[in-house]
């Protein structure tokens, strides 16, 4: 097969996490996004500087690029002036004593064995004998034994043991703490600190040199990651499910303007931040809907992404024989009069990544997915219109890995860039080539999740919390009729409703999740939800005291993710 008839392959890796910044404390009520950045942000970047043959889409949310860059200026604060740090997991490493307070001490012992338990804590002897310590003393009762250095010791190990592969085979500090083991000093403390300094720092000029270099390109999601079909229409959601429930109100009041908003922002903070607009639009959770597209198509963006589920479901809405059509899939299409391509994901082989390659070894992983894809190459039409889009987090999935997924992303990326059969590329890439998306006549609204969009709306939870956020912004609308705030203060309250219109909240409502997730995304929305109340100089309403749901399942990955079928 020549190279010009070679299989487009795709690999997008999307990258996000919600605002866990508490605007009333300042601190970070959770760790993830300074986390995933010096482990998963990090060793992405680097598997692809490692060979310029590598290729692939690397998908920012803005609201995680303002992160990322206010924790790496927090941090460096601290080295320099000794302010304080943003997160009290992260504190622990700083000169500060642990707090005496039993319930605060508690909570931090708790918070540092927040590590997946075969590969990140039983991986390394001394972090597992601290751990297994730390869940005797991990009680209101015991908790008093475990001495300071014992913390700070557990703190250190935590925090070596989230880190990337590739910091951890290259980096002679991380060498000498985990050969030295116990007993860490505050300057062997202060060292990791700056060394994670330095990793959340670079994660965004790194992305921006490879897109300089031509090895990745770079696509956005809505400023703060909403499901605009929602914020469009909550009917939507009633194209996969029918008789699915929705909230009292009938309407997100404005939510037009507000998707509007959420593009026109994104668009802003990453041309910033890596300086071209972009061609792409991951929606949040690859969640679109006729009029979302339409939207995306005006903002100027080239394609989009969603779930072969939902092109399934619009196939089925104009011919059913259409869509049992296996040629149907793994090709863009084009909706109606919009000039903008839409790539539907292949669900199967997204999956395999996201949730079954992780306990096999990595070559014989990567193998298999390269063979699938091999088999395609022989079904399509040579020199057509087909390209393979795999899609997925490109965070959460691999602390299930062996070494954080190293050994299966090396041989992976290595296999497709040398194969005769398929070419690695890029969405962008593709297009340029000529590549004619078929006509699509109708869209079935929905997600990456099981083709629906029930994932964030339906439960009484989810809906509660939707009811919540149309109060609140029917209170930002009568506040932003009149003068009472400053142009300051008006885009401040813009900005914050923006964080409470975020997918996140409503992703973990749901007695599916698990109880803990549950419990702490339920309180940062309703502080988000306050917060915004107090932005517009309102009392917040006595409503958002109250819990909204509680979760009692157990669901693959904690919950993190979820597989594109049921």
């Amino acid at each position: 097969m020549s190279g010009a008839a070679r299989l487009p392959v795709v690999l997008l890796w999307h990258m996000h996490q919600p605002q866990y910044c508490d605007a009333l404390t300042g601190q970070y009520a959770l760790p993830w996004t300074y986390l995933h950045a010096i482990k998963d942000y990090t060793d992405m970047a680097a598997h692809l500087e490692g060979n310029a043959a590598f290729r692939a889409v690397v998908n920012f949310t803005p609201l995680l690029i303002e992160q990322i860059e206010e924790l790496a200026r927090r941090i460096a604060e601290h080295l320099s002036s000794g302010s304080v740090l943003p997160d009290p997991v992260l504190g622990l490493l700083g000169p500060d004593p642990v707090p005496r307070d039993a319930p605060a001490r508690l909570e931090l012992l708790r918070a540092c064995l927040k590590a997946q338990r075969k590969q990140m804590i039983e991986r390394f002897g001394p972090y597992l004998e601290l751990a297994t310590i730390a869940e005797t003393l991990g009680t209101p009762e015991r908790v008093g034994y475990a001495s300071d250095q014992f913390i700070h010791d557990l703190a250190v190990w935590y925090h070596l043991a989230w880190l990337g592969e590739t910091v951890r085979r290259t980096d002679p500090l991380v060498a000498r703490l985990t050969e030295r083991g116990r007993d860490f000093t505050p300057g062997q403390r202060r060292d990791l600190l700056v060394l994670i300094g330095e990793l959340v720092r670079e994660v965004v000029p790194r992305y921006r040199r490879l897109a300089e270099r031509g090895q990745c390109e770079l696509s956005v999601t809505p400023y703060a990651h909403p499901i605009i079909p929602l914020l469009l229409d909550f009917r939507a959601a009633r194209d996969a499910v029918p008789a699915i429930s929705l909230p009292e109100h009938a309407a997100y009041a404005g939510g037009a303007a507000r998707a509007a908003w959420h593009l026109e922002e994104a668009l802003r903070v990453f041309t910033r931040a890596f300086g071209v607009r972009p061609a792409g639009c991951w929606p949040a959770e690859g969640a679109i809907s006729a009029r979302t597209l339409e939207l995306l198509a005006a903002s100027g963006f080239r394609w989009a992404a969603s779930s072969t589920a939902v092109l399934r479901q619009s196939l089925e809405l104009i011919d059913a024989d259409a869509a049992q059509d296996p040629l149907a899939y793994n090709r863009p299409y084009r909706l109606g009069g919009t000039a903008m391509s839409c790539f539907f994901r292949d669900d199967t082989l997204s999956d395999l990544i996201g949730f079954t390659y992780a306990t096999w070894h990595g070559d014989d992983a990567a193998a298999n997915l390269v063979n699938q894809l091999a088999q395609l190459a022989r079904e399509y039409p040579g020199g057509g219109n087909h390209a393979v889009l795999i899609a997925l987090d490109g965070e959460n999935a691999w602390e299930h890995y062996p070494f954080n997924g190293y050994y299966f992303l090396r041989a992976l990326y290595a296999q497709l860039a040398n194969h005769p059969q398929l070419e690695l590329t890029t969405l962008s890439d593709v297009l340029s080539r000529g590549i004619q998306p078929a006509p699509l006549a109708r869209l079935s609204a929905g997600s990456w999740v099981h083709g629906t969009l029930a994932t964030w709306i339906g439960d009484p939870g989810k809906n509660r919390a939707w009811d919540l956020l149309c109060n609140a912004k029917e209170a930002y609308d009568r506040v932003m009729q009149d003068a009472a705030l400053d142009p300051a203060q008006r885009a401040a309250a813009g900005r914050q409703l923006a964080l409470c219109e975020s997918s996140d909240w409503f992703w973990w409502f749901g007695d599916y999740n698990p109880a803990d997730a549950v419990s702490q995304f339920d309180r940062l929305y309703r502080r988000q939800l306050m917060t915004l109340y107090r932005r517009l100089n309102l009392p917040p309403p006595a409503e958002l005291t109250v819990p909204i749901a509680a979760g009692y399942g157990m669901p693959e990955h904690g919950g993190v993710m979820r597989r594109a079928s049921a």
